[in-house]
């Protein structure tokens, strides 16, 4: 049976870590079964290697008959390579069954993820959704060798069972009671190993989010002298992950020395028995060999089970893990009234902000993140009041709100890929580029039918963005290949990038915070006229303070404490506001220092 990395995953069980791994299983129940069975075969046939070798002593070897012992050997040689090939195959079934774990895992974390959307970063940390990808999704996989291998152990521990009881009821029940014995003297030990698991699992995901926080900020950091500081923090969480690593390690290493130690007396033990049988005259010297042979073939079994109880104890850890994940649940969407037809206004009461359709409205404040939450409210990433004409936003489905209304996210993710990947040349536009206002289902319509040149739709986006230059830098131009997150492009190049990205998708609501902070002067100038020619016509709104994006808005809202203080254009604001002139002030003044020094394009 083929693996299939892109089919459905199914549907997982959510109740909890053991019913995950029972799914996992189901959801490949013949891949599963040919495993435990030729697993289980090829343990029984360990075992039977020294049957075979007892029948030759006793009917070959002793009375000197020739052709039995030959008979005899050649069984033996003919079991050896059956077995060496169910042994290949095997292993091979029970990669597959890994990866067909590995792949589903992966996929139904990352549909769950996706259809969290927004309400995933209010839910779980970045380093716990890191955690799960990288380390907890191998240990599930890895658990499910309790399947093949952990299956044929048990079988072949009964049939070497059966077989001994052939030769000593005596040694059979040594042998069927010990293996339970060593269970439960291993079994504290696993339990313990699952609660030190889990906490090393804590934080681990801890110190994962604290290092891309760590990456993503440390320009800021080296600026604002903070670095120091979170270094200490890095190293504090480091000291106790390490420390937890050790206390994981302890137990783990306490099951590994019991799993061979303990094996090995039980199997010393069955030997010794077996050998006064012998001197007694109890067994005959075949069956000593098979006895021995017995032994041997019983450290497989018993070593896969030990190996089973490990593995099913962190691959349950493991699995709760990606439970607790898939239960999250996205906001509710309750909206059953559909969207204005026309365009509208958009209205947020907590903060007085009115934005009228087809203007360019800008939004200044001194805390940006009370200017990030009227954005956020407006796209409804957020519960709030806020209404697009008469109509409260959240009860409008939020499938409508999501096709009419972009929030540009300034730390929006940029997956690996060529350039043109990157932007998007696939996206059809919402709305065709000429037209300035247009029913929602038109919109609709507009989505399902072809756009104008997909080339010439990027060509506008990468223009109105002023990325040409960067396409330009490119040794391959669009066709270029880009880090994950654009790592091998400057931050003001990502910022462009983002921008050009969202214009790209023409929204009827563009709503976008600082998309200029990383530019330069001369380049920012350039993005804000071309900006507002490429948006003639469609709602946009800018959350900025720089007097380059001011000078261009059709309307200023001037927010104090996250209220409107005062409204108007840019120069009116300058003439009546002293607040807003002296806001506005400071970040002229670093326009023009930026000026002054010449900056290149960013």
């Amino acid at each position: 049976m083929r693996i299939d990395a892109y089919a459905d995953p199914g549907t997982p069980d959510r109740r909890g870590g053991w019913r995950y791994l029972a799914w996992l299983v189901r959801r490949q129940w013949p891949r599963c079964l040919a495993g435990a069975v030729l697993a289980s075969v090829w343990m029984v046939l360990l075992a039977a290697t020294p049957y075979l070798m007892a029948r030759a002593v006793d009917h070959g070897l002793e009375p000197g008959d020739m052709g039995a012992l030959a008979g005899w050997t050649g069984a033996m040689v003919a079991v050896g390579g059956v077995n060496a090939w169910l042994g290949m195959m095997r292993h091979r079934t029970m990669t597959k069954v890994r990866l067909d774990a590995n792949f589903r895992t992966v996929k139904v974390v990352v549909g769950h993820a996706t259809r969290l959307g927004a309400a995933l970063r209010g839910q779980v940390g970045t380093g716990e959704v890191v955690t799960i990808g990288v380390g907890d999704v191998q240990t599930i996989s890895t658990s499910l060798t309790a399947v093949g291998p952990g299956v044929g152990a048990i079988v072949a521990y009964a049939a070497v069972g059966g077989l001994m009881l052939s030769v000593s009821t005596r040694l059979a029940l040594v042998v069927l009671i010990g293996v339970p014995v060593l269970g439960v003297l291993l079994g504290p030990l696993m339990g313990r190993l699952q609660g030190r698991e889990a906490e090393y699992r804590e934080r681990q995901s801890v110190l994962t989010a604290r290092i891309g926080d760590l990456a993503g900020g440390l320009r800021v950091l080296n600026g604002l002298g903070g670095k120091g500081l979170v270094a200490d923090a890095f190293r504090r969480d480091s000291d106790r992950l390490r420390a937890q690593g050790y206390r994981v390690g302890a137990v783990t290493s306490w099951i590994q020395a019991l799993g061979v130690g303990l094996p090995m007396l039980f199997l010393a033990l069955v030997t010794w028995l077996g050998a006064r049988l012998a001197a007694q005259g109890h067994i005959s010297v075949g069956e000593l060999v098979s006895v021995y042979g017995y032994v041997v073939a019983l450290g497989w079994p018993v070593a896969f089970l030990i190996e089973m109880g490990h593995q099913l104890s962190r691959g349950v850890v493991a699995a709760r893990r990606v439970v607790a994940f898939l239960r999250l649940e996205p906001a509710p969407d309750e909206g059953t009234r559909d969207a204005p037809a026309e365009l509208s206004v958009l209205h947020d009461p907590a903060s007085g902000v009115r934005i009228l359709p087809g203007r360019l409205t800008a939004l200044v404040t001194t805390r940006p993140s009370d200017a990030t939450d009227i954005l956020d409210r407006l796209a409804r990433y957020t519960p709030s009041d806020a209404t697009w004409g008469d109509i409260p936003l959240t009860e409008i489905p939020l499938p409508q709100i999501r096709s009419r209304i972009l929030l540009a996210d300034p730390e929006a993710d940029l997956f690996a890929g060529t350039l043109s990947d990157v932007i998007g040349d696939e996206v059809t536009p919402l709305r065709g580029a000429g037209n300035c206002a247009t029913s929602h289902n038109e919109s609709a319509d507009a989505t399902q039918r072809p756009g104008a040149d997909a080339t010439a739709n990027l060509t506008a986006a990468l223009h109105a963005a002023a990325a040409e230059d960067i396409v330009r830098a490119l040794p391959d131009g669009l066709n270029t290949q880009v880090a994950a997150q654009a790592r091998d492009l400057s931050g003001g190049q990502r910022q462009r990038i983002r921008l050009a990205r969202a214009l790209l998708t023409d929204p009827e609501v563009l709503l976008a915070a600082e998309p200029t902070s990383a530019l330069d002067a001369h380049t920012e100038a350039t993005v804000a006229d071309r900006l507002k020619h490429a948006r003639q016509g469609r709602t946009t709104v800018l959350a900025a303070t720089s007097p380059l994006l001011l000078a261009r808005a059709d309307v200023v809202h001037l927010l104090v404490d996250g209220k409107v203080a005062a409204t108007g254009t840019h120069r009116e604001l300058l003439d009546t506001e002293p607040g807003y002139r002296a806001l506005v002030a400071r970040d002229d003044e670093g326009v023009e220092e930026r000026e002054e020094e010449g900056a290149p394009a960013r």
